[in-house]
């Protein structure tokens, strides 16, 4: 096959859909949604804000096979209200992946992969938005007690507020060099700390900080892959076929406290020091 077949031959993750993505990564034939657009579930606090609701809330769940064995996917719909969670999609995930745990106590061995693209809570439903991410939390502690819960965050949304939380108790996480990964986004940090502490505008800075790439070399997450769905699929399989780790990164705080208490925060920080930060150290 010449580069350029090659090339052409590749298919974007970024570039899907929430259930396109959920789909490509199910064994083929295997997909199953959970709670369909068909069944009009949607947030019931939308409209009242003049916003207009949609169908599966920006949240789809599948289940199916992954490697012939039993998986569930919660895929965050980064195009809707830029994947803020409410209270429907909130639950929809908590419930799959209390349905999950169940499965492993009943002795079905159900996986779990979330797809993080989104900005956290939605602003619209506040409270319940933050209380369906909790939920969220401790699911994710259940579950994994049993299966890996593998994090992937892709693009070009990135994953940010409650959500990053979600992702650091992940079993696993990947990301891709378009990803970004944060507590706080951009436009909050610039808004709160002003425009010469973080340009949000400026994207090389960002990326420089947050992003995939960066991510993957301070050891924060623990693979890193292209933009093609063969190369995130095989990442995740690998990390399933690995299994449970020993020890979850959100089980070793005291380590990262002594990392961050060792560094000297009077200089402006930049991305090589961070790097030097978790040096050597991958979790």
């Amino acid at each position: 096959m010449t580069d350029t077949a090659r090339l052409l031959s590749k298919q974007s993750f970024v570039e899907l859909g929430a259930r396109q993505r959920a789909k490509a990564l199910l064994d083929d034939g295997t997909f199953r949604e959970l709670i369909d657009p068909f069944e009009r579930l949607m947030s019931p606090w939308l409209a009242r804000q003049g916003v207009v609701p949609q169908a599966d809330d920006g949240v789809v769940i599948a289940k199916g096979l992954i490697e012939g064995q039993p998986a569930v996917i919660a895929a965050i719909e980064g195009a809707f209200q830029g994947g803020s969670l409410g209270e429907v999609g909130g639950a929809k995930i908590a419930g799959a992946l209390e349905l999950a745990a169940e499965d492993n106590r009943k002795g079905i061995p159900t996986r779990a992969v979330l797809l993080l693209e989104t900005g956290g809570v939605r602003l619209q439903e506040a409270n319940l938005g933050l209380a369906a991410i909790a939920e969220i939390h401790a699911a994710i502690v259940d579950l994994r007690q049993y299966q890996p819960v593998i994090g992937v965050v892709a693009g070009s949304v990135g994953c940010f507020g409650g959500m990053s939380i979600a992702a650091g108790l992940c079993s696993y996480l990947l990301v891709t060099r378009e990803a970004r990964l944060g507590l706080n986004g951009p436009q909050v940090i610039e808004q709160e700390a002003g425009i010469d502490e973080y340009d949000s505008r400026d994207r090389p800075f960002i990326w420089s900080l947050t992003g995939g790439e960066q991510r993957f070399a301070s050891h924060l997450v623990d693979g890193y892959a292209a933009d093609e769905v063969t190369q995130i699929r095989e990442k995740i399989h690998e990390f399933l076929r690995q299994g449970v780790p020993p020890v979850h990164r959100s089980q070793q705080a005291e380590r990262f406290l002594q990392r961050l208490g060792a560094l000297d925060a009077a200089p402006q920080i930049d991305p090589a020091t961070v790097r030097r930060l978790y040096q050597g150290d991958r979790s």
